[in-house]
């Protein structure tokens, strides 16, 4: 079946829904006979007969949803009015399978309700839709209203108004204005028919049966057919989400660059994962585009090459391993070290104290020998139970991989959980108290997240030191098509305070030597333009080498047809001077549907 992560979660009372989002309520009466559907749509993000019972009001129907905890259909006004602001169609939630098909043509009668898709705490915009519906079924067989065309010129360049700064920065009481603002514009068209050609896939086929296109090919496209994101300012317009009233059965496998050709139509809903999503009862065709996985080069010789990778919450139970060490022996050419994010404890989520990761690393070592690579060794800490965020009872933390043929790894005792690794100057150079150890693990920057792993190695008689992270996710932060613009990134908080506790690690190195070696890594979650990055480089004592590369090619992570940049790898002044050094995004996962993790891995080759 369709997707189920249609669920209405944390619906509102209609009463608590106009008190969250300063909706208007009329206090006359509905009446049959004045009351269309773009009478109800109105000309703002909330609707002005919010609370309202309405009677009769007359459409055709264009959708029916008979799966997840959201069934109900839409219909649509055949008779638009004048006004462009208001759209001619609506969601009629019946709660159990509806009892209608598309063609008919119906009356309802029922109550007007705003819905926040993930509850108000959210800070989603609301779907206004009819409620404890009457559904009297007037005639079958009628053509359904043309769906509008959305496409590259009818989307508006511009992305969102800022919001009323009375309403807390909501944009829901402003008027819309569908031919400035692209947000604008998608609302204006909410839950009426709707039409998109030969677009390009931007984000692949999830797991749910869900894609990402744009109908601007052309906007910050980049030449693997994805669209990149620049900054807070510059949003991609032109992306809409596309699920599918059928059979998930029958729905496209695509990876980034691939075309559905021809039309793909439906209604236009808006839901919690992605905001306004195009509801597909006709799908385009899947054209493929052959992408490819990269390859990195080899490091040569006198290179030391370094790379970061994301192993999404890898556990002996996982079939993924075999297909991690190819990766790593044949997409990453071996790197010389290789920290790893999102290592589970051997027993997965299994929450029974148990926090050892020998077995889970031990395996992956195994497989990379297998599939050709060397046979690494690492270092890691574990960490106290449950303490460390992410899935309950996997315990997630990094591990350093080494070759120990090309790198040694300096080992020096006191390193724990809880302790602190400290730096002290000897003979003129840098020294961990403890190596591995644990950045400022009682700092509560850290609280339920990964405590950052240090490390000394030495490669051809030079240290270097490396810090490998996994930074508070985005967890929390309101999307993109939230009804506060711009959107409350409220995991900002405690990522700046994590990167400010790296910075000052960083800083400690570089004072006991200026020209040391070091490199911080990992998962950052955030952008390489955001202030997470800019508190990590601090005065300079960090930069972060993706910004090496031409901005198209600047991405990591493909999120709701946005490729944006979460891994990173930034280096000290030593290590960026002259920007002797290579940098790869090696993208083998984000753009695929059958990634083996979210993430692309990095490198970084330079010679010490």
């Amino acid at each position: 079946m369709p997707s189920k992560r249609t669920a209405r979660i944390g619906a509102l009372t209609v009463a608590a829904v106009c008190s969250t989002l300063s909706a208007v309520v009329l206090t006359t009466p509905a009446h049959a006979d004045t009351v269309h559907i773009h009478d109800i749509q109105g000309t703002t993000r909330i609707s002005p007969l919010a609370g309202q019972k309405v009677t009769d009001v007359a459409g055709i129907v264009t959708g029916v949803r008979t799966y997840g905890s959201s069934k109900g259909f839409w219909f649509q006004d055949p008779n638009a009015d004048d006004n462009p602001a208001t759209s001619e169609g609506v969601f009629v939630f019946t709660s159990s399978t509806p009892k209608v098909a598309v063609g008919d043509s119906v009356t309802v009668s029922g109550t007007v309700s705003e819905y926040v898709p993930g509850g108000a705490s959210s800070g989603n915009q609301s779907l206004t839709e009819i409620t404890k519906p009457t559904v009297t079924v007037v005639s079958s067989g009628n053509a359904v209203p043309a769906a509008t065309v959305v496409d590259a010129k009818s989307v508006p360049a511009d992305y969102t108004p800022a919001g009323d700064t009375a309403a807390s920065g909501s944009i829901n009481g402003l008027a819309l204005e569908p031919t400035k603002y692209a947000l604008d514009y998608y609302e204006s068209l909410e839950g009426m028919n709707v039409q998109v050609s030969d677009t390009r896939v931007v984000t692949a086929t999830d797991p749910y049966s869900e894609l990402w296109v744009t109908v601007k090919p052309h906007e910050h496209a980049n030449r693997r057919g994805g669209s990149v994101y620049g900054s807070y300012t510059s949003q991609n317009t032109g992306r809409i989400q596309i699920q599918s009233l059928g059979s998930t059965a029958d729905f496209p496998t695509a990876n980034v660059g691939d075309e559905l050709a021809g039309d793909t139509a439906g209604p236009l809903d808006y839901n919690q994962y992605g905001g306004y999503t195009l509801v597909a009862n006709q799908l385009g065709t899947l054209e493929k585009g052959g992408l490819e996985r990269e390859t990195t080069k080899k490091q040569s010789r006198g290179e030391l090459a370094v790379a970061t990778y994301n192993v999404e919450n890898l556990d002996p139970g996982d079939t993924t391993f075999d297909a991690h060490a190819s990766a790593i022996v044949n997409n990453l050419q071996s790197p010389d070290i290789v920290s790893l994010e999102e290592i589970q404890d051997n027993n997965g989520a299994k929450d029974d104290g148990t926090v050892a990761a020998d077995q889970t690393v031990q395996k992956l070592i195994d497989a990379i020998v297998a599939a050709g690579g060397p046979t690494y060794d690492w270092r890691s800490i574990d960490p106290v139970n449950d303490k460390d965020g992410g899935e309950p009872g996997g315990n997630i933390r990094q591990v350093f991989l080494f070759n120990p043929e090309r790198v040694s790894f300096t080992d020096r005792a006191g390193g724990d959980s809880t302790t602190a690794v400290g730096v002290t100057e000897v003979h003129g150079k840098a020294q961990l108290t403890a190596s591995p150890g644990r950045v400022d693990p009682a700092n509560t920057a850290w609280t339920s997240s990964r405590k950052p792993l240090a490390g000394e190695f030495v490669f051809r008689g030079k240290t270097v030191f490396v810090i490998a992270n996994h930074l508070n996710s985005k967890g929390g932060d309101q999307g993109l098509t939230a009804q506060y613009q711009p959107p409350t990134r409220s995991s900002e908080t405690q990522r700046h305070q994590q990167a400010t506790a790296v910075n000052s690690f960083v800083n400690e190195i570089l004072k006991a030597q200026k020209n040391a070696d070091v490199i911080a890594l990992g998962d950052m979650n955030d952008f390489e333009f955001s202030d997470t990055t800019k508190i990590l480089e601090g005065d300079g004592e960090l930069w972060s080498g993706i910004k090496s590369l031409p901005k198209s090619e600047r991405y990591t992570y493909d999120y709701q047809g946005n490729q944006q940049v979460l891994d990173q790898i930034l280096v000290s002044p030593s290590i960026r001077k002259d920007c002797d050094f290579d940098y790869d995004s090696v993208h083998i996962n984000s753009e695929f549907s059958d990634q083996i993790s979210d993430h692309d891995p990095q490198v970084l080759r330079f010679r010490p």
